[in-house]
């Protein structure tokens, strides 16, 4: 029995591993998930990216001691049956915080293997839901997309890569103590000094993207996109209903804005929506329009109800797989409606090396396509996976909060075929873990560390932070306020979901939490979650 059979990739997970890479020629997989990162986005192409510590330091004030690479991870154990983990449900739903303990563990059971992931759109889509009146569907709740909704203040590195912070806090629950691993890239380049841009708009004008705050805000965003990107920079787009077309080729925008503006302002909603069809084309598209010594990107702008041609995410992107491969196109999904598809959208992103946001205002839209959109540009790190090993002399149980599909087999760490993620500067990303110390323990409790191909040379770079027990001491309500938020963030998805995080708060009891750090901090994003909150203990009571 493993102390980490809810989290750990495990024999069955390498098995699934192995499957993939037997069916993919470069052997890349995206296993299920216990990983680390989703992202607060910032600065890039139209504006400059967030600024960030650059002196080592934690956000509050520690210092995070570097290390060489992580250990290499222990042989593979023998397959076991197929039988569920302890405190799991025959489904495979999680219902406990962890299994019961072992008497003698390996080092091995005490790994958590992830590829890097920055989406976001589960917190944004929540919030719809909420603000319509309606509870979300547990299973779109993502925690990593809430907690990774939040910008955190991590020293940022110099050049490609990441840095590394841990730090932690005592939770509620007698022994139970939250751990944090914060990954940061650095701030993008100024605006001028960045490569040209080609992307390529694949946008749903199917009927359901009549409603309101769809294909309307989709238009409107884009008019203000083309309206701040350089004259260098060029711009494609595909429409989709039952069938797609090539509304514009690929155009220099210099020279040209007017025309980009005519034919967004033509968009109108059609039929069906045969997103099998746009996706290919929109990829066929791209690679016609491929420049040499520009970032080409697939940004997919829908409410992903597929309901004509192709439906399976696999399925579709198995079709345009060369093009992801040969020419390094990335596709960003931004999802809208009131109704979303969002399993879809998400695998979608997942299985095309990109990730997913939801926009569902004004506000929002301007900034994934002026702010956000910018940092998918340009890239700080290729097939970026994490691994953190937990030191079983400290720690006795151990469960990261959410990535359920970014699971990566632990011996697959050091292996750059099998599928990462790719993370544009400016970023910062956050894996969260509920974890139970040994009665008494002391001394080392954890070594983080990232690894991650450098995007120009792809030449492979790690980067670590440990974290000692002494730093897990103080309550989490009197942490640094990134961690309180980081805390709020993942029990409100973990109350949504109906889980059982350790000293896991009441709704009113977190809606008062969330509206100290609405005092403390001022920020607009703090706020909406206060209100999030409380729209959902009224839709719980």
């Amino acid at each position: 029995m493993r102390p980490d059979s809810e989290h750990r990739a495990g024999d069955r997970d390498r098995t699934r591993a192995s499957a993939r890479a037997r069916r993919r020629p470069r052997a890349r997989t995206r296993a299920r998930a216990a990983g680390l990162l989703a992202a607060a986005l910032v600065g890039g192409l139209l504006v400059t990216g967030c600024a960030g510590g650059s002196d080592g330091s934690s956000s509050d004030g520690s210092k995070a001691r570097r290390t060489g690479p992580l250990p290499a991870p222990a042989p593979a154990r023998p397959s076991a049956p197929a039988t569920p983990a302890p405190g799991t449900e025959a489904d495979g739903e999680q219902r406990d915080i962890a299994p019961t303990d072992t008497p003698s563990p390996t080092p091995a059971d005490y790994l958590s293997t992830f590829a890097l992931d920055v989406d976001t759109a589960s917190y944004g889509y929540a919030r719809r839901t909420l603000a319509d009146g309606r509870l979300p569907d547990p299973k779109t709740v993502r925690p990593e997309e809430f907690i990774n909704s939040f910008r955190q203040d991590y020293p940022r590195p110099e050049g490609n890569g990441f840095s590394v912070t841990a730090d932690g806090a005592r939770a509620g629950e007698e022994g139970w103590s939250f751990l944090r691993v914060g990954l940061a890239t650095g701030p993008a380049a100024p605006a001028s000094e960045r490569p040209p841009a080609a992307l390529t708009f694949v946008i749903d004008v199917s009927g359901s993207m009549s409603e309101t705050g769809r294909l309307d805000l989709v238009k409107q965003s884009l008019g203000v996109m083309t309206d701040h990107l350089r004259s260098d920079d060029s711009l494609a787009l595909v429409t989709f209903s039952d069938t797609a077309e090539t509304v514009l080729p690929m155009t220099r925008v210099g020279g040209s804005r007017g025309r980009v503006h005519d034919a967004i302002d033509s968009l109108e909603p059609r039929s069906s929506t045969n997103l099998d069809a746009g996706v290919r084309t929109g990829y066929d598209t791209a690679v016609e329009g491929a420049r040499p010594g520009a970032t080409n990107r697939v940004v997919l702008l829908s409410d992903a109800l597929a309901n004509t041609g192709e439906t399976d995410a696999d399925a579709i992107l198995d079709r345009i797989s060369d093009a992801r491969r040969e020419h390094g196109i990335t596709l960003f999904g931004v999802g809208v409606g009131s109704e979303y598809g969002d399993a879809l959208m998400e695998r979608l992103a997942d299985k095309g090396d990109g990730h997913t946001t939801y926009v569902s205002t004004p506000e929002e839209a301007r900034k994934v396509f002026c702010d956000e959109l910018p940092q998918n540009i340009e890239l700080r790190a290729r097939e970026a996976k994490a691994q953190v090993a937990f030191d079983p002399q400290t720690v006795q149980r151990f469960r990261l909060i959410g990535y359920d599909d970014r699971q990566v087999a632990d011996d697959d760490y050091r292996d750059d075929r099998v599928d990462g993620g790719e993370v544009g500067p400016g970023h910062t990303v956050t894996a969260l873990y509920a974890v139970r110390l040994r009665p008494g323990a002391s001394g080392h409790v954890a070594t983080a560390g990232v690894r991650w191909l450098d995007p120009d040379t792809r030449a492979p770079h790690e980067e670590t932070a440990q974290i000692e027990a002494s730093a897990l001491d103080t309550d989490v309500w009197r942490s640094n306020q990134g961690l309180q938020l980081t805390a709020t963030a993942a029990y409100f998805a973990d109350a949504l979901r109906q889980g059982a995080l350790p000293g896991a708060p009441t709704l009113p009891q977190l809606a008062s939490r969330a509206d100290k750090l609405v005092r403390a901090t001022e920020d607009e994003d703090v706020r909406q979650l206060a209100e999030a909150i409380r729209r959902a203990d009224g839709l719980q009571s």
